[in-house]
């Protein structure tokens, strides 16, 4: 309620307002609330951003709760900065041979988002880096596309994920996607190495 005193009010009028007024403290200007409220956002963007790593185990980060909704027959198309097209377009025609499945079909959204975290977990740690996920097109699910967009929303979180693109027709079409993992830090080191040979 916002009170509003009239300047030419009657010397009654103004002891019946002090009256009303009495028990009312004035609003002290304490932004030290505020501050923590910032603080705490700070942080649990920091956390999120950490967890964007698939080297943690922590997998709250994807979501089970919002996702960006797609059409059954929509195209997943994701590109990290610093991909170079050539190998964006390679992996969207499917040419680079599959190095593993993962099939999501009949999953909830959680055993989905746990699939996915710990299939990545081991593509990565055994270097592997073409593999495609088998998500559906969902038009029967409730929302349509239920999985598919959850699917689509993770991969774009997780940062060892380079780029995705929905599959080729053979390889299930829109309700596959194939993903294009980063190259594990023992297999850069290796590629390190042989090139210092080389130029050595």
């Amino acid at each position: 309620m916002i009170f509003i005193a009239n300047l030419a009010m009657s010397h009654d009028d103004l002891d019946l307002f002090k009256e009303m007024m009495a028990d009312v403290k004035p609003i002290q200007n304490d932004t030290s609330e505020l501050k923590k409220a910032f603080h705490s956002t700070d942080t649990h963007a920091a956390k999120r951003q950490a967890a964007m790593s698939l080297d943690k185990d922590d997998p709250d980060y994807l979501s089970v709760d919002h996702a960006p909704m797609k059409k059954p027959d929509d195209i997943v198309e994701f590109k990290r900065d610093g991909v170079q097209e050539g190998v964006y377009r390679k992996l969207r025609l499917g040419k680079y041979p599959i190095q593993a499945k993962l099939d999501l079909h009949r999953k909830t959204l959680e055993e989905a988002r746990s699939e996915v975290v710990k299939f990545l977990k081991q593509c990565i740690h055994l270097d592997i880096r073409t593999v495609i996920i088998v998500h559906g097109k969902g038009e029967k699910s409730n929302p349509p596309a239920l999985m598919k967009s959850y699917v689509s929303h993770w991969l774009e979180q997780i940062k060892d994920v380079q780029c995705a693109h929905s599959a080729q027709r053979h390889h299930g079409g829109s309700g596959a996607v194939y993903v294009l993992l980063r190259k594990s830090a023992e297999k850069k080191s290796e590629n390190r190495e042989r090139h210092q040979k080389r130029m050595g």
